[in-house]
C-alpha cells in the first residue's frame, strides 16, 4: 500500500534514506534541492501545472510531493535487542494527534531516542500528517506498534528496563530520572493523561517543575522537555 507525503525535507529524507519511492510530483519549472539527487537514483518525477498538482497533493504542499510505500513499523524484539547500552524508549499513551507526534518524533531523533511505543488501537499511526510534521525524522526513529501496553511495560521490566510515567501529582520531578539505565519514558494522552493500568506499572512517576500561571504543557513539548533532559544527563 502507498501514501502520498509532501515537504521538501520529508521527500529528501525518504530518498537518501532510501523509503521505496513509486513517484514524485513537483511544480513545473521549480528547482528542488532534491531533484538531482532524485535523478540519480533514478526516481519517476512528474512535472505538472499548479491546478493539476493541486488535484493530487494536499494543501500547503510547497510543490512538491510524492508517493512512496507506507511506513513500516520495528518489532519490539528487535529494539529490545539492540545492542547499544542504556537505551531510551518513549511510550505514547494513546496519543491522538498526528502533529504532537510528527513534532516528538523530530525530538526523538535530536536527542538519540532509540524508539518510539504506540498502541494499535486508539492511537494516531505513522500518516502523511505525521510525516510531513516530522521533517523527515520519521525515517530515522523506530516506532513499535504493541498490541497493550501494559503487557509491554512488564516486558521491558524483564529485560532490565526501568519505566518512568509522566504526572503532575507527584513530587519527583525530571530531574530525578535515572539515565544510567535502560529507559523507557510514558508520555499520556492529550486530555485524559496516562491511563490508570499504565501509571500502575510504572517503576515511578515524574513531572515537569514549572512556575507559571497555566501549568500544563502540549504533550509534544512535554516529550521535548524530557527527551532533552534525558540526553543532557546522558551527557
Amino acid at each position: 500500500m502507498a501514501i502520498i507525503i509532501v515537504g521538501k525535507n520529508s521527500i529528501l529524507e525518504a530518498i537518501k534514506v532510501g523509503h521505496k519511492i513509486h513517484e514524485i510530483y513537483i511544480l513545473k519549472g521549480s528547482n528542488n534541492e532534491f531533484l538531482s539527487l532524485a535523478m540519480e537514483k533514478h526516481l519517476k518525477i512528474k512535472e505538472l501545472d499548479k491546478y493539476n498538482l493541486n488535484k493530487i497533493l494536499p494543501p500547503n504542499n510547497q510543490g512538491v510531493g510524492a508517493l512512496v510505500e507506507e511506513y513500516k513499523y520495528q518489532t519490539l524484539e528487535n529494539v529490545i535487542n539492540n545492542d547499544k547500552l542504556n537505551k531510551v524508549f518513549v511510550m505514547l499513551d494513546s496519543l491522538e494527534d498526528p502533529h504532537n507526534l510528527g513534532a516528538i518524533l523530530r525530538s526523538a531523533d535530536a536527542f538519540n531516542v532509540d524508539a518510539i511505543i504506540i498502541p494499535k488501537n486508539r492511537s494516531v499511526k505513522l500518516n502523511a500528517t505525521v510525516a510531513k510534521v516530522s521533517v523527515g525524522a520519521i525515517e530515522h526513529v523506530d516506532v513499535v506498534e504493541v498490541t497493550n501496553l501494559t503487557r509491554t511495560i512488564k516486558t521491558l521490566k524483564n529485560k532490565g528496563f526501568w519505566v518512568v510515567g509522566t504526572d503532575a501529582s507527584t513530587d519527583k520531578t525530571i530531574h530525578d530520572i535515572d539515565v544510567d539505565t535502560n529507559l523507557c519514558v510514558v508520555i499520556g494522552n492529550e486530555g485524559k493523561g496516562i491511563s490508570r493500568l499504565v501509571k500502575e506499572n510504572c517503576d515511578y512517576i515524574v513531572k515537569i517543575p514549572m512556575n507559571g500561571h497555566v501549568n500544563s504543557l502540549n504533550a509534544s513539548v512535554s516529550a521535548a522537555l524530557i527527551i532533552y533532559e534525558i540526553y543532557h544527563k546522558k551527557g
